[in-house]
C-alpha cells in the first residue's frame, strides 16, 4: 500500500500533461497539490481532488511556499499557444529549481524532441542536440538548466516522448490538426509524407511512466534522461489510417495537411508561424529508443492504440460514442 503522505506539486495542472499527472500520482496514492493563479477556476476544470494553492510559477515566493513539504514538483507549465517560450518557460523553470532546493524535491520535466534537429533518426538520451528551432534551442536551455542544478544537489527527472495524444489534450496534433468535421463529409488529414515515421506519446502511459520512474528503488543519479517510446509508426501515415477505422472510415479519407492555407495566414497568426517552424518534425523519422526505461521498469506502459484513439477522440465530442464501442 502506498504512503499516502508523500506529496506532488504539479505546476500546469489544467493542461493536458499536468492533469494527467495528477491523475496518476492521485491513482497510486499520493497527495496532490496543484499551483494555480486562479484556483476556483482551475477546480471547475479539473475534477481530480487536489489540494489547490494560489499562486503564479512566475513568482519565486510563491513557488517557495507552494514546494513546502512537496518530495516531488512536476514542471508541467508551458507558455499557452508556443508565446514567449524564452521570456516565460526559462524564468518559470529557474523557480521551480529554486524552490525544489529549498524544499529537497525532486523536479520531473515531461519534455519532448524539440531539442533534435533532422540529421537525428533513433534519439538516445546522450542523443547530440542540434534544435533548428527557437522553442528547440529554449528546451536544450532547460534541460541544460537541470543537468547544472545537480551539481549543486538539485535532482530532476527528465522524460521525452513524441507528440501528445490522450483525453482533453487540447492543444493535440490529432485533435486540433488532423480530425475534423467538414460539413457532412468526415476528413482526416496528415501533416507529412506518409512513410516517414512519427512517434506519439499517449498521455495516460506517459503519466503513469513518470509516477513509476519516481517511485522506482533503483539508485538513480541527481539527472536522470528517459526516452518514452510510445507508438511509434514506420509509416507515420498509420496513424491516420488508425483515426479513420476508429471513426468507420476508409483510408480515402486521408488528406494531405492543407501547409499552403498556414502559409498564407501565418504572417498574421503568431501560433501558425510557429507551426510552421516545428514542420520538419513532420518531414524526419525521430523514433525514441527506450532501452533505458525499460531496463530499469521492465515494460513501458503502453495502451493498444485502437483504445487509446477511442479515448482520445471520444473524449473531444468529434465521436462522443467511440470509447463505448472499443474495450479498453
Amino acid at each position: 500500500m502506498q504512503n499516502t503522505t508523500r506529496t506532488a506539486l504539479i505546476l500546469g495542472v489544467t493542461g493536458s500533461i499536468g492533469r494527467e499527472a495528477a491523475a496518476a500520482f492521485l491513482r497510486r496514492g499520493w497527495q496532490v497539490r496543484a499551483l494555480h493563479r486562479n484556483p476556483e477556476l482551475a477546480a471547475a476544470s479539473v475534477a481530480l481532488p487536489v489540494q489547490w494553492v494560489k499562486g503564479d510559477a512566475m513568482d519565486l515566493n510563491q513557488m517557495v511556499e507552494a514546494a513546502r513539504g512537496s518530495e516531488i514538483i512536476v514542471h508541467a507549465a508551458n507558455p499557452r499557444n508556443y508565446r514567449n517560450w524564452r521570456g516565460l518557460a526559462l524564468p518559470m523553470l529557474d523557480n521551480t529549481i529554486a524552490a525544489a532546493k529549498i524544499s529537497k524535491a525532486r523536479i520531473v520535466l515531461p519534455a519532448n524532441i524539440y531539442n533534435f534537429g533532422r540529421s537525428t533518426r533513433v534519439l538516445k538520451e546522450n542523443s547530440p542536440q542540434i534544435p533548428t528551432s527557437r522553442k528547440g534551442q529554449v528546451r536544450v536551455e532547460m534541460e541544460l538548466k537541470l543537468q547544472k542544478a545537480s551539481v549543486y544537489g538539485v535532482r530532476s527527472i527528465v522524460v521525452r516522448a513524441g507528440d501528445f495524444f490522450g483525453p482533453g489534450a487540447g492543444n493535440s496534433w490529432l485533435t486540433r490538426g488532423m480530425v475534423r468535421e467538414n460539413g457532412r463529409s468526415r476528413w482526416v488529414f496528415y501533416p507529412g509524407p506518409r512513410d516517414v515515421g512519427h512517434s506519439w506519446a499517449y498521455l495516460p502511459d506517459l503519466a503513469e511512466t513518470m509516477v513509476r520512474l519516481v517511485e522506482c528503488q533503483a539508485t538513480m543519479t541527481p539527472y536522470e534522461v528517459f526516452n518514452f517510446r510510445g507508438h511509434w509508426f514506420e509509416r507515420g501515415v498509420e496513424m491516420a489510417e488508425q483515426a479513420c477505422r476508429i471513426r468507420g472510415l476508409n483510408d480515402r479519407a486521408i488528406k494531405s495537411f492543407p501547409w499552403w492555407a498556414i502559409k498564407l495566414a501565418a504572417p498574421l497568426i503568431s501560433v501558425l508561424r510557429e507551426m510552421l517552424e516545428m514542420r520538419y518534425l513532420w518531414q524526419v523519422p525521430i523514433q525514441l529508443d527506450n532501452g533505458k526505461l525499460r531496463a530499469l521498469l521492465g515494460a513501458e506502459p503502453h495502451t493498444p492504440i485502437e483504445a487509446a484513439l477511442a479515448a482520445t477522440l471520444g473524449s473531444t465530442g468529434i465521436a462522443p460514442d467511440l470509447a463505448s464501442r472499443i474495450a479498453v
